[in-house]
Order: structure tokens, then C-alpha cells, then sequence
């Protein structure tokens, strides 16, 4: 080992033998924020250290050391997780053969690390990180780091195996186990497969360093040895390295922008930029454009049946309160109302509201209960009671919202015989515009393929659980003109014409398609559906879901017979047709609102396989998530990516417009378009369709009840 590693070692064990002096730990104050390292995810400069960014937190990083370009995304879903998404562009390295493209090679990666155990008064922080995961492993790396921090100064230092620690230090002491820990090759195969049999081995590097927090909160310095000496760099293209010290400094623009400056490498300059933010703590602005709820309107005590106004109250409701009643009835002490909530993503402000305007038109004493019947689309999943005179006592502030929620009740919608009062008329017809967006990343024609479109949406409804609905998209403005290539392919090309789909025509009819629901008893719900179902395919399919009330599980079954669109994506069709469909279960765990979805089945190639889809739903219904697909084809088969995978984040529209909205839009990133384990895209899941059932979200959306 050098010298200059021989110290660095000694200084990183100081923080350990003085911790009983130490200051507040990192993750207890705000001055120690994490920072992100070039190749994303929280670190140094080209090290990672052990911290680990608050749970919630999304950035996006771009920096430049010559002759890499590196673009990431990286979110913190758990917090003892972090993942992140690359791409580095090698700018004096082609995409391909001469004539090509005349793009500089992009690669694509994949890192996780997990944190093992947290910094204590005595021990440090410590995690397990892996870098490129998988695929070809340009840049494929495994360590261990532990961090431990001294007032303003926090110490790392790690040891990691690959391209981080290419220079070797010392021998494996894994070889004690084994001898295939001896030596690291490279992967031969196509990208997108786990390297396993490489983790750890090779001959593994020291690497560590030192953040200083400096007086000006704004202002941080880095210094790291890093284990790399850039002699066995992708493609022999190996760089001079004078040194293994990097130096580097860290200016904040607010809370989430930073600007990094560095000098690496000994030679050479590094800039970045960071723009950070955390979808934990995003808090819905002022609802300015909202109705007020109701004032409260003192009424003699008692309002007879007779007297009521029913259908004033009904249309109130909907403009207040955000319900679409189907029906209201009275029983007794009473009052139940039958709708679906479509304004308001809290069905507890939802309530309130309704509560409110009840009260001001019934009076005290008249009603003792007032319920709601959740039943979009024509399936009654869940119902709410609420005291009215615990509803008044919140109001007026003698009760708080824990008492308030034990004076709700939520339970299976039950079986009425009589006592209506009034049936809603059904708004049968209803049209927008909106805005849309897509992208192709990371191909040989250009770095970002995109095109913004105008999409006109409709829908009619024959009855509450029968509509049919459509888009027709009309391009705005794209570089689509730049997309030649075509991705290769030994299967039916179920995904991969993506690009005639795109270029084909500026109007394009997207989908249009009927929808029928049915709930089969209390706990069974299905759903038939035909027309054009998506971008490229047609057909006809159904779906039945079991999902018990009040349980953490579903299992669902959709069988879809489908026929590829013309790509003009008109009323056009292919020859190709085929079977898919699956059967899928889910499992809210209660840890940390993960949701686990498994589903096993046939997908549009013919393949025979299973996805797993792993999602986080914070309270704010913001979502990370991602799915990786595993079938029977081979590795040669499906091509480069070697199995479907992505992630995806889940945008509350809610948490940016100023009137409530319960819209969600998908942010997805899939880093190859194959035709293995490729699904259809359905519009309507019946899982997402009952989640009304989920009594979770009904207690998470009192942080929005409104008095």
C-alpha cells in the first residue's frame, strides 16, 4: 500500500477512537446534507461513501471529466436503499462502426447500495454498494465503505473490487474461499444480465476521503483517494493519471441545485450539476382555485324529510364536495349517500365537505350518521360513517382528528332495501385537452428522441359501469425525423417497430376502446373491454379480481386476444394476433407502503414468464417503483438488456395545480425497447380501479381534512 493510502487510512480510524466527542450525527442535522458523487448517488467525487440521502429524495446529476459525459437519476425509495439509473457517454468512442451513427458510445447502468447498519455514538455507518450491476459492466464495481463523521468533517473509507479498485492493492482475500475470486473478466454477455459471477473478485483498491462542512453552510470541500488508476478502462481506452487525489469543492444554489468543480485525476477538470428534491415532503399548495367548504349555517333543530331539498343537496355535493351522487337514501337516524369522489385524491376532505353540507341543510338532531358509499365505475367498494356530532365538535375545535377518526367507520358497503330519497342524473358525456410527452433515450440516432403532443381525450358513458373512451394524439413538435434505427431482434417484433409507430402519421389515434365493470358479489369485481387497447394493438379482453375488504391482498386474472395496429395508427391492422394474459398477485406489506405485484403468464412474443414489480407510495401519493421480467427466452433471443426492466415514478397532479385533482401521470424508464416479456398496455387495471378498498390511503389523507 502507498504512503499517501497508509495515511488516509489513520486519519479515517481518528473519528473512531474520539466518537464519544463527536458532534449530532448527519442524518440528525440538516447542516450535514447528503451530496451526490459523479457517477450519482451520495458520495464524493468519484467515490460513494456509506450516507444515505433521506428517504423520498429524487436527483438528477450531469457532469463532465473528459472523455466521460455522465447523466443519472438517482432516488431514495427506502432508507436504507439507493438506486440510480446512468448513462455515460464515451465522447472518443463511436456508437458503432463507421457510418453508423455519429454518436458517441452511450452506456446504460444500473447501481443499487444498501445501507447495513447506521452510525452510532461509537460505530460508523456502513454499506454494501453495487455499480453497472449488470450487463456488459464497463464500469462495474462492488464495495463496502463506512463513513463516520467529526463535527464538520466526515470520514470514509472503503475497499471495493472492479473498476473502482482497478489498481489492485493487495490480493483477494476471497480467494481464501475460492479461486475463481482470483481473477475479474469481463462479461460477454448481452447487457441487461446480472454479473455474478464476477461480484468480488479481482484483485480490490482502498479508496476513501473527507467532506469538510465549512462555516458558510452553502460551501463544502471534498477531498478522496480514489482506487481506480484508470489503466483498465472500457474499450483500452485508459487515461493518464498523476495522481490518485482529487480535490474538489461544492457551492449550493438554494436547496436544490449544487454546482460542483473538481480536479481529478491529477490532470483533469470536472464540472457537475445537481438538482435534488424530495417527494416525501412535497406539500400540496393552496387550493386557490377550490370551493371554500361550506360556512355553517344555523338551522332550527330538526329538518323533516318532506322539507328537503334533496336535489339541491345532491348538486352541492358535487360542486363542494366533489361527489358524483348516484343516489341518496335515509335510513332512521341515516343518511347514506352512493357516488364516486372525483375531485378531491382525500376522500377524508371529501367527507367533511359532504358532512358540512348536509349539517346545513338538515340541521342538528335530525341525522346521527352520515355515510358514504364509495362506488366508482359502478362497483360499491367501501363505506364511510362519520358522527355528525363528533364532525361539530372537530369543527369547533372541542375534539381532535384521533378522536375524530374513531368516530368513523369504514366497512363493506351493506344491502339496503328501500328508503331513497333521491337518484342522480348520470353525466354521460365529457371531453378535454391536455398536453403530452414521450421520449426515446439513449439510441444511436440521437441521445434524446422526443415529441410533444396535443391530445384531445373523451369519453361517454352508457351507464355508471359502461363507457366508451378515446385519444387521438396530434403532433406539436418533435425530432422524430432523426429516428432510423430499428432495434434488432430474433422474435415477433410485438415492441421493437416502435419507431414506424411514432413517425408514421402527425394525428394518430391512440386508443379507443368500451369498457364494461361488474361486481360479481361483495368481493369479486371483473371488467370486459374491446377496441383499440393502445399504440400498437387491438382486441378484446377481461379481467376478474378477488379483494377482500379490509386485507392487504389481491389476486387478479386478464386474458387479452390481441392484433397488431398499422402504424399509422388508424383503424388499420397487421397480420400478427395473439394470447396474453396473466394471473397477478399483490401484497401490501405495511413496510414502509411497499407494494409487492407478481404476475406469471403469457406475454405478446408467446413467451412464457413472470414480472416482479416492486413500489414505494409515499402519504402525499407520490410513488417510486420498478419491474423486472423474466421468461422463457433465451439471452441470445431477446438481444441487448438480456430481460425486460424499468422504473417508474408516480406524479400527484395534485401536488402542483392550486385546485384539487386526483390525476396521476407515470414518468417511465425502460432502458431498451425489446419484444421479450413485453406486456399489453392496459389502461384500466381493475386492482388500481378498487383502491378505494385500501383502507390506508383513507386514514393517510387526514393530513388534508379541512375544518
Amino acid at each position: 500500500m502507498s504512503n499517501l493510502l497508509r495515511r488516509l487510512a489513520t486519519v479515517s480510524t481518528l473519528p473512531l477512537l474520539a466518537a464519544g466527542a463527536s458532534c449530532a450525527l448527519a442524518s440528525e442535522n440538516p447542516r450535514y446534507r447528503t451530496t451526490q458523487h459523479d457517477f450519482g448517488g451520495v458520495g464524493l467525487l468519484q467515490t460513494p461513501t456509506a450516507r444515505m440521502a433521506p428517504a423520498g429524495e429524487f436527483s438528477f446529476n450531469a457532469n463532465r471529466t473528459s472523455p466521460y459525459s455522465r447523466y443519472s437519476i438517482s432516488v431514495q425509495p427506502l432508507p436504507w436503499l439507493e438506486s440510480t439509473i446512468r448513462y455515460i457517454a464515451i465522447s472518443n468512442i463511436n456508437y458503432g462502426d463507421e457510418g453508423f451513427s455519429d454518436q458517441s458510445l452511450k452506456d446504460k447502468a444500473i447501481d443499487a447500495k444498501f445501507r447495513l447498519w447506521q452510525e452510532s455514538r461509537w460505530l460508523p455507518q456502513v454499506a454494501l454498494g453495487f455499480r453497472d450491476i449488470g450487463g456488459t459492466g464497463l464500469f462495474s464495481s462492488e464495495f463496502i465503505v463506512a463513513n463516520k463523521r467529526f463535527y464538520d468533517l466526515d470520514f470514509s473509507l472503503g475497499v471495493a473490487w472492479g473498476y473502482i479498485g482497478n489498481r489492485g492493492d493487495f490480493g483477494n482475500p476471497l480467494s481464501l474461499i475460492s479461486d475463481s475470486f482470483d481473477d475479474r473478466a469481463r462479461n460477454d454477455d448481452p447487457g441487461g444480465t446480472l454479473n455474478t459471477s464476477s461480484y468480488f473478485s479481482g484483485r480490490p483498491a482502498l479508496f476513501g476521503g473527507i467532506e469538510y462542512q465549512t462555516p458558510w453552510d452553502n460551501v463544502r470541500l471534498k477531498l478522496e483517494v480514489e482506487g481506480n488508476d484508470y489503466q483498465s478502462e472500457p474499450f483500452r481506452n485508459n487515461q493518464t493519471q498523476d495522481h490518485p487525489v482529487n480535490l474538489g469543492v461544492l457551492y449550493s444554489l438554494g436547496s436544490n441545485v449544487d454546482l460542483t468543480a473538481a480536479w481529478e485525476r491529477g490532470n483533469t477538470a470536472m464540472f457537475g450539476i445537481t438538482l435534488r428534491s424530495n417527494v416525501k415532503f412535497v406539500q400540496r399548495p393552496p387550493k386557490l382555485l377550490d370551493p371554500a367548504p361550506e360556512p355553517r349555517r344555523p338551522l332550527p333543530a330538526g329538518v323533516s324529510g318532506a322539507d328537503v331539498d334533496w336535489a339541491n343537496i345532491s348538486q352541492r355535493l358535487e360542486d363542494n364536495a366533489g361527489i358524483a351522487v348516484e343516489s341518496i337514501a335515509v335510513n332512521g337516524d341515516e343518511v347514506v349517500i352512493t357516488g364516486q369522489q372525483t375531485t378531491y385524491p382525500s376522500d377524508a376532505e371529501g367527507m367533511s365537505r359532504a358532512a358540512r353540507v348536509l349539517d346545513n341543510s338538515l340541521g342538528e338532531g335530525s341525522y346521527d350518521w352520515y355515510t358514504l358509499v364509495h362506488k366508482p365505475y359502478g362497483m360499491a367498494l367501501n363505506q364511510t360513517s362519520v358522527n355528525a356530532q363528533t364532525l361539530r365538535e372537530y369543527e369547533r375545535f372541542e375534539t381532535d382528528r384521533r378522536a375524530l377518526r374513531y368516530g368513523m367507520e369504514n366497512a363493506v358497503p351493506a344491502v339496503r332495501q328501500g328508503g331513497e330519497v333521491y337518484n342522480g342524473k348520470l353525466d354521460r358525456a365529457n371531453a378535454g385537452l391536455a398536453l403530452g410527452y414521450r421520449q426515446n433515450v439513449g439510441g444511436p440516432d440521437s441521445f434524446i428522441l422526443y415529441q410533444f403532443l396535443l391530445r384531445a381525450n373523451g369519453q361517454f358513458y352508457f351507464d355508471r359501469n359502461k363507457w366508451l373512451d378515446g385519444t387521438v394524439g396530434i403532433n406539436l413538435l418533435n425530432n422524430y425525423d432523426k429516428f432510423e434505427y430499428d432495434g434488432p431482434s430474433n422474435l415477433p417484433r410485438v415492441r421493437t417497430d416502435l419507431r414506424q409507430y411514432l413517425t408514421s402519421s402527425d394525428v394518430q389515434l391512440n386508443r379507443l376502446q368500451y369498457t364494461q365493470t361488474e361486481q360479481i358479489n361483495r368481493d369479486w369485481f371483473g371488467m370486459a373491454y374491446a377496441g383499440l387497447l393502445e399504440d400498437m394493438y387491438g382486441g378484446i379482453g377481461a379481467e376478474v379480481l378477488y379483494r377482500p375488504h379490509g386485507v392487504d391482498w389481491a389476486v387478479g386474472v386478464d386474458v387479452n386476444w390481441v392484433k397488431q395496429r398499422g402504424y399509422r395508427q388508424d383503424f388499420s391492422f397487421r397480420d400478427y394476433s395473439t394470447l396474453t394474459g396473466h394471473v397477478t398477485g399483490y401484497l401490501r406489506t405495511g413496510f414502509h407502503d411497499v407494494l409487492i405485484k407478481g404476475s406469471v403468464g403469457r406475454y405478446l412474443a408467446g413467451d412464457i414468464g413472470g414480472t416482479i414489480d416492486l413500489s414505494r407510495r409515499f402519504r402525499n401519493g407520490f410513488e417510486f417503483g420498478g419491474w423486472a421480467t423474466f421468461t422463457d427466452v433465451s439471452k441470445e433471443e431477446f438481444g441487448e438488456g438480456s430481460f425486460d426492466k424499468g422504473v417508474y415514478l408516480r406524479v400527484p397532479f395534485d401536488a402542483f395545480f392550486l385546485s384539487s385533482t386526483k390525476s396521476v401521470g407515470t414518468l417511465s424508464w425502460n432502458p431498451l425497447t425489446r419484444d421479450g416479456g413485453a406486456k399489453l398496455w392496459r389502461n384500466y387495471e381493475l386492482y388500481r380501479l378498487t383502491q378505494d378498498r385500501d383502507l390506508d390511503r383513507f386514514d393517510n389523507s387526514f393530513q388534508n381534512l379541512t375544518r
